[in-house]
């Protein structure tokens, strides 16, 4: 297994490198008023959609977040050539230059913005977008944050997009208090667009006979069509990372409107993008999330919906919470009737490592606090939430209790406990194991015990969220993440009659919140990590066709074994393996691809001569080599 896996490390290193060689592919984009600044694309495939050093003296395309700030260009600083753009007279923190981009970029695109921004003393420097969605409601996202010790930081290549439901999209800068900020060589480009691996097996198709093999997505995520083609490929459920959260739908403004004590107002604005996408391509949904403690503010457990009201009572909280839930899965059914919500999570995260419940309390006091502790006293809110969710559901979608570290005895035992006195209710049918895992902790063998206990309360079990970090980003580490998966995979296949999903926490490395610890099985470039192949070796694939129409969807599901020829035309081309009339990254892909999954016997016989590149009626790692310095220009 290690030789193995050790061959798929350096092959999968070489293939990326491969892939990131040749040019990426965009498309041409036309910035409105700031065509003239929109230079040709640079090598690396991306366009410039507006860049300044300031060096003209123009501000203008910056504006001031309060009102007050006073913004020029100035010789006093600069990071390159003589100019920067000065900001001074911030009244407020978030006081600071704003860019606005709703007539330069479009929605569902992947841009990045690059720049270098200095404070007068010692600073943080947040880079941060500001939108306003469909019901009006402003959000915010911090994009990065730099340290300036009155020195110049570095903002490079960061990624960012938007939806096409929303307005008023800016960029903008601020610090930690009112210093003056200087900013130089601001830059929007497109983001770099790749295709992905087409010749590599699909998990749904692989675990076809096993579960559903689900990833979460954001909408900021799913804006390059590299990642929607990922999906199309790889995976048949979505969790919305974000945007079902009650934080993202509960409607402040129009609830307090309402003048109701007892009937929060949804708005599903935020999950519009990816809802929208889920139903056109007739994904399934794996809904998350219905009560936690994170992610739900405070002035939803307050009086008059105030974030400085006191906080209501049980019976109060009671009606808010079933008539949230209720909200919830009517909004869902109006707007998206079609959308196959096959599960949800109703609560998350509710007890601690030693089995306890949390300490009551709002977000602003602890993130770790419950408000719905604060408010029950106990745990006993966890009932009432699934007889609603029970009341209200489609009558096909199944209701989970979903939780981290689920692996620590304690929990495990508190989980069990709780889930076996809900399933006598009939308000149950599942458990949810996150799986935030790392290499090294905890074991397979740990993880395994925590699913054979769960295994036996008979209740379904979904892995919803699972990643698997490693600080070592080496040959050997990836190495070590990719056995780490292997063991996990196949204990899922293991009690694979107890599990109807498992599902991935992300789609590509930097994308995931866990991004600086790699733990997916795609590089930010959709080339597949050793990880991916120690999880699909020695699967056979099972290939799914699926047929939909207006108001049926049937899916057939049959195993296919593909047999090529061994005797190819007289136009067939060395090295272009996937017959395409050129000789690129992926035709090597594919043709390391056969070389390690194909043995010494059959190697010659399921192949045509298009593998054998250095034309000796053979195909081995010698025609791999001769590809290799081919497309090196060696």
């Amino acid at each position: 297994m290690k030789k193995e896996i050790r061959k798929r490390v350096a092959a999968g290193v070489l293939s990326a490198v491969m892939l990131c060689a040749a040019v990426p592919v965009t498309t041409a984009f036309t910035a409105g008023t700031a065509a003239s600044v929109v230079s040709a694309a640079e090598d690396d495939g991306t366009t410039q959609i507006y860049g300044t050093g300031f060096e003209d003296g123009d501000v203008s395309a910056f504006t001031g977040r309060g009102g007050v700030e006073t913004i020029t260009a100035t010789t006093e600083q600069a990071y390159s050539g003589s100019y920067s753009m000065c900001v001074k007279d911030r009244a407020k923190n978030w006081n600071g230059p704003q860019f606005l981009l709703d007539d330069k970029c479009e929605a569902g695109v992947q841009y990045t913005v690059s720049a270098v921004a200095k404070t007068e003393w010692y600073n943080s420097i947040k880079l941060s977008m500001e939108y306003t969605d469909a019901s009006g409601e402003r959000h915010y996202s911090n994009l990065q944050a730099q340290t300036s010790n009155g020195d110049w930081a570095t903002f490079s290549g960061i990624k960012f997009s938007f939806s096409e439901d929303v307005s008023k999209v800016y960029l903008y800068f601020e610090c930690n208090d009112t210093a003056t900020m200087y900013i130089d060589d601001f830059e929007v480009r497109t983001a770099p667009v790749y295709q992905i691996q087409k010749d590599i097996p699909s998990l749904k198709d692989v675990y076809a006979n096993d579960f559903k093999i689900g990833t979460a997505v954001t909408t900021e995520e799913l804006a390059p069509q590299s990642t929607k083609d990922l999906i199309a490929k790889h995976f048949n459920s979505i969790t919305l990372g974000n945007e079902l959260k009650p934080e993202s739908i509960l409607d402040k403004s129009a609830t307090q409107a309402s003048g109701s004590e007892t009937e929060p107002v949804i708005n599903l604005a935020s999950a519009r993008t990816l809802l929208n996408y889920c139903r056109d391509n007739n994904i399934p949904v794996r809904g998350h999330v219905l009560v936690w403690h994170s992610q739900t503010p405070d002035w939803f457990f307050k009086e008059g919906f105030q974030d400085s009201g006191d906080w209501v009572s049980k019976d109060i909280m009671l009606q808010r919470m079933e008539n949230y839930i209720k909200n919830v899965f009517a909004a869902l059914e109006e707007e998206y009737p079609t959308v196959d919500f096959y599960a949800w999570d109703v609560v998350n995260e509710a007890w601690l490592d030693n089995g306890s419940p949390r300490t009551g309390g709002g977000q602003s006091e602890n993130a770790n606090y419950s408000g719905w502790v604060k408010v029950f006293g106990d745990n006993s809110f966890i009932e009432p939430a699934f007889e609603y969710a029970r009341k209200y559901a489609p009558k096909n979608t199944k209701l989970y209790y979903n939780d981290f570290n689920e692996y620590m005895p304690q929990k495990t035992d508190a989980i069990c406990k709780m889930a076996l006195e809900l399933k006598e209710n009939g308000l149950i049918d599942g458990i949810g194991m996150q799986s935030h895992l790392d290499v090294g902790f905890p074991t397979v063998s740990a993880y395994k015990k925590a699913l054979a206990k769960f295994a036996e309360t008979g209740l379904d079990i979904q892995v919803t969220e699972l990643d698997i970090t490693t600080s070592d980003t080496s040959e050997a580490g990836f190495e070590k993440q990719a056995e780490m998966y292997k063991g996990i995979m196949d204990a899922c296949v293991e009690y694979a009659d107890s599990i109807s999903a498992v599902v991935f926490w992300g789609t590509t490395d930097d994308k995931s919140w866990r991004a600086a610890k790699s733990p997916l099985l795609f590089n930010e470039d959709y080339t597949a990590k050793p990880a991916f192949y120690s999880i699909v070796e020695g699967k056979e694939p099972v290939v799914t066709t699926t047929s939909t129409s207006a108001t049926t969807s049937e899916t057939t599901t049959e195993t296919t074994t593909v047999t090529t020829g061994t005797t190819p035309g007289d136009d067939v081309i060395r090295g272009d393996v996937n017959h395409d009339g050129m000789l690129n990254g992926f035709d090597l892909a594919l043709m390391r691809q056969y070389l390690l999954n194909a043995s010494a016997d059959d190697r010659n016989l399921i192949l045509d001569s298009s593998v054998d590149m250095n034309a000796d009626n053979e195909f081995n790692i010698q025609d791999v080599v001769t590809m290799t310095k081919f497309l090196l220009g060696e």
